[in-house]
């Protein structure tokens, strides 16, 4: 079944559970009060903080919710927008930001939105990630409600920080100040960093700081964020805990406080539950830039930061491996895809182009290997278009590709440049964040490691879950370790004036394991 029929098929399931319990649920209770509904998953948005079914008087005291979890986001324009949110532990009155140009002046209070979540202990307590015989008596039987809270900010000034602090009704300061930068306008050199599949682990705290290290303007997640639905086939069956979700906040919010953190869906995004495109949950914890003048909501996206033009793309749609989601647009990505893309190549001060989404149009990773959806949808309209650069997840090592262009490969080794409008696009899996590593059918060849090897065997998944050997070439730079990608952009002094967009992937020690320079 698709991830929109196993929707319909829980909640109608769910919903006759309900019944023989006596919880007859109307479509009025539904909707105001989402968070007690026995036994059905929701995701609810609201412009207040009291869900209607549970009585004020039972919340505990504000002064004990402490907000957690902070992490921030760009708008659609980078320069004027940014979005705020975090996580309560309980029912809150009046959540709010205050922002101000110096911490000791934070101006007046600005309302946020309360977006909440409850999953039910039918969903979540036979997760492996949480056996039920280790779940507390008082919590087998319980909904898990978590409460997420967004505030939209616009028209800030270009390259102006900003700080601010966060609270609700009894708690006036949420975890201190922390501040952000918005993007400046015109020409001027800037750093961002990438990575995928990074879960809740001490690896995956190390990466976090690697990141701070690199004091990146934004920071691009490749999807599989934190591995709370940690099946990863997008089936309501799948194993899932969405208290990881609170553990993962948490860890990257030294860095996501004040690094817009700028995320692209996984096949471990795909929570059935929620909504019938598996994202419900995904839209109430984050807030993907463009979707607030959007009504379909896309998980896909584009913003231009200085010389660069990023795109986010949602591979659950294309994807022949694991078809939960295998075309649920309806071709509509695939057109927006083409449309911003030819937009970009319009516009004068964009030199590069990085796409970025979960699963690998070209790698010779032992477990996925390659995605043959997106080989067919998305990387004709790269070639078409020139697109410099894709970064993906979804395979747990690093691997960089020679450029490619028509399938067609030209020798690039580390240290080396790239001329991108004439040779192609180079494609980089750094899926090594922190969770579990993979590994390749053939030797590691990285810097001060070079294993030269004249060919890598791979394969392809292709339509209807089949899988098709291949024997490459491309692949140049294979590193078994946790990764971090760093691009530092040096743009010309004017429009067409020569731009390079370096690359650089970095271990988990921080030590440079390949490189190469994206010349235009």
């Amino acid at each position: 079944m698709s991830l929109a029929e196993q929707h319909e098929w829980f909640k109608r399931a769910t919903s006759r559970r309900a019944l023989l319990r006596g919880g007859a649920i109307s479509a009025g209770a539904a909707i105001a009060g989402p968070a007690l509904l026995s036994g059905t998953a929701s995701a609810s948005t609201s412009a207040k903080a009291t869900p209607a079914l549970i009585k004020k008087a039972d919340w505990a005291h504000g002064g004990y919710l402490a907000p957690f979890g902070r992490h921030i986001a760009y708008g659609a324009d980078p320069t004027s927008q940014m979005s705020v949110a975090w996580q309560v532990p309980g029912p809150v009155a009046n959540p709010f930001i205050r922002v101000g140009s110096s911490p000791f002046d934070l101006g007046h209070r600005i309302s946020a939105e309360v977006r909440n979540l409850a999953t039910p202990a039918s969903v979540w307590n036979s997760s492996t990630a949480s056996p039920v015989d280790s779940i507390p008596p008082s919590l087998a039987a319980a909904t898990i409600e978590q409460y997420y809270l967004h505030a939209q900010l616009s028209g800030l000034r270009p390259g102006q920080t900003y700080f601010y602090s966060i609270g609700h009704d009894g708690f006036d300061d949420g975890g201190g100040v922390s501040s952000f930068t918005t993007a400046r306008r015109g020409r001027h050199p800037f750093t961002f960093t990438a990575f995928g599949d990074q879960g809740v682990s001490y690896d995956a705290i190390g990466s976090t700081n690697l990141i701070r290290a690199q004091n990146p303007a934004f920071h691009l997640h490749a999807g599989d964020v934190s591995y709370a639905e940690s099946g990863g086939r997008g089936l309501v069956t799948d194993s899932y805990d969405p208290r990881v979700w609170d553990s993962f906040f948490t860890e990257i919010e030294p860095a996501a406080a004040s690094i817009p953190w700028q995320v692209a869906v996984g096949n471990h995004e795909m929570e059935a539950w929620y909504s019938p495109d598996g994202y419900g949950g995904q839209h109430a914890r984050f807030d993907f830039p463009g979707e607030a003048s959007s009504a379909a909501r896309p998980t896909y996206y584009s913003f231009v930061y200085g010389n660069v033009g990023i795109v986010s793309l949602d591979a659950n749609d294309v994807s022949f491996e694991i078809p939960a989601n295998l075309g649920y647009t309806g071709g509509a990505q695939a057109a927006w895809l083409a449309r911003t893309l030819a937009g970009l190549r319009r516009q004068p001060d964009v030199d590069f182009i990085v796409a970025y989404f979960h699963h690998c149009a070209y790698c010779t990773c032992a477990v996925h290997g390659s995605e043959g959806g997106a080989r067919k949808f998305f990387v004709p309209l790269f070639d078409q278009f020139g697109v410099d650069l894709v970064i993906n997840g979804h395979n747990h090592i690093y691997e960089r590709t020679d450029p490619l262009r028509g399938g067609v490969s030209r020798p690039a080794p580390i240290g080396s440049t790239v001329r991108p409008a004439t040779e192609g696009t180079t494609y980089i899996a750094a899926g090594g964040a922190g969770v579990g590593l993979y590994d390749f059918g053939a030797p590691d060849s990285y810097q001060g490691h070079v294993r030269a090897v004249p060919s890598v065997p791979g394969f392809v998944n292709e339509a209807g879950g089949s899988t098709v050997t291949e024997t490459v070439t491309w692949s140049r730079t294979r590193f078994t370790g946790y990764c971090l990608l760093v691009m530092d952009s040096k743009p010309g002094w004017r429009p067409g004036a020569p731009s390079t967009l370096i690359v650089r992937g970095l271990s988990e020690d921080g030590s440079e394991v390949d490189r190469v320079v994206l010349a235009r």
